[in-house]
């Protein structure tokens, strides 16, 4: 029997059909056992046994990292090697309320329905478990081990609140801790003998928030004191604070970087307080789109009656370690919304909705979309062409 494209996806949706409790039962298990960066045991161990069970080659502790994933299937032939990524890392305190849990097993959903007809797929198929994306980027510890060096193509789905679409741009962050060393004293008998390393700090944020005046709309620099003292009644003589910086550009990321370094710099010479200046690595890169994939996907994603639907105007943009893959490797990074618009990502009514009946919904849909969009993929060598050469084009 010849299969055709449209009967290949139909072949996948029913699988995920098929499959939906066992999914939903997997994303919530997940959902239940929030795990930090770096501490996913439960959850990549439940995504390993299912892989394996399925017949995947699956290595956990992939690039150093234990709770990392690599699962190729291992029917292989001529043709695009495609790669699906599962997220699975909590918030500390208020859990997923990233949604990861719907991530992860999305893409372990697009996978099995995939991996149940690769026989008859040319090409090669990879489930990618990437931890730590809330923390220092698990895929970034990927991309530097070489990981995505032989793969054609990448894709994940993340949710949102309140829109779906294809192509948002991901903002370039870089982490910059400031710590500044004063002089203690008692702050009411004699403050004159004293440095006021606090004072520094704030005064670093004082020249942050002018700065703001003179800095491109897109871009965002905030900021929390980690260290403030101990008590009123002494001097401050060690302060510190952490800050992200954020640009719709790697080279004007930099730049604010240098900005906010002069500031640190003015508040030390006001205040007569050393500073210690670090950049924290390793950097989120700004998000290459792939046009040709992401049409794709959003053609897949109505098929199945999820409809786009675009941020309002004027709204603002996140960072995720997907942006160092897109400078590789052709990768796309949909959203698909699982509530209302009132709902902010990072909060606990985002954590419910993420074990809710349409987080569910939005999870079987988006296992739907990739692997839908893998197939247009495997099987249409002129899309393959148009991904690598936007890609070529772009980075």
């Amino acid at each position: 029997m010849i299969f055709t494209i449209a009967m290949w996806k139909d072949k996948a949706r029913e699988y995920i059909d098929k499959n939906s409790d066992h999914l939903i039962e997997i994303s919530d298990e997940i959902h239940r056992n929030p795990e930090i960066a770096f501490k996913e045991v439960k959850a990549s161990r439940l995504l390993s046994d299912e892989l394996k069970k399925a017949g995947f080659e699956v290595e956990l502790g992939a690039a150093g990292m234990d709770t990392a994933i690599v699962a190729t299937h291992p029917e292989q032939s001529k043709g695009p090697t495609i790669a699906i990524l599962g997220e699975y890392d909590a918030l500390p305190e208020i859990g997923h309320a990233c949604g990861h849990n719907l991530i992860a097993t999305s893409a372990l959903g697009a996978c099995l329905a995939l991996g149940s007809m690769k026989k008859e797929l040319t090409g090669k198929l990879i489930f990618m478990g990437t931890p730590a994306e809330e923390d220092i980027g698990g895929k970034i510890a990927m991309v530097e081990a070489g990981l995505f060096n032989n793969i054609d193509a990448a894709m994940m789905f993340h949710p949102a609140p309140g829109y779906t679409m294809t192509g948002r741009q991901g903002l370039a962050l870089t982490e910059v801790k400031i710590e500044f060393l004063g002089k203690a004293s008692h702050a009411s008998g004699s403050p004159e003998k004293g440095i006021n390393a606090l004072d520094a700090v704030i005064q670093t944020f004082n020249g942050i928030n002018a700065l703001r005046q003179h800095i491109k709309s897109a871009a965002r620099i905030h900021g929390v004191i980690t260290h403030g003292g101990t008590k009123p009644n002494i001097v401050p003589e060690y302060a510190a604070a952490s800050f992200y910086v954020r640009a719709i550009t790697d080279d004007y990321c930099k730049e604010l970087v240098k900005k906010l370094e002069n500031c640190a710099r003015g508040a030390s010479s006001a205040t007569g307080a050393t500073l210690k200046y670090s950049i924290i690595e390793p950097s989120y890169q700004s998000r290459v789109m792939n046009k040709p994939m992401g049409d794709a996907f959003a053609k897949n994603l109505e098929a199945i009656g999820e409809p786009i639907i675009p941020l309002p105007p004027g709204s603002g943009a996140g960072s995720s370690d997907i942006g160092n893959v897109s400078h590789v490797i052709p990768a796309i990074h949909p959203y698909i919304s699982i509530c209302d618009n009132s709902i902010a990502g990072h909060s606990i009514e985002f954590a419910e909705a993420s074990a809710s009946k349409r987080g569910h919904e939005v999870m079987l849909n988006a296992a739907k979309a990739l692997a839908m969009t893998a197939i247009d993929l495997f099987t249409d060598s002129q899309m393959m062409d148009r991904v690598r050469e936007e890609f070529r084009r772009n980075v």
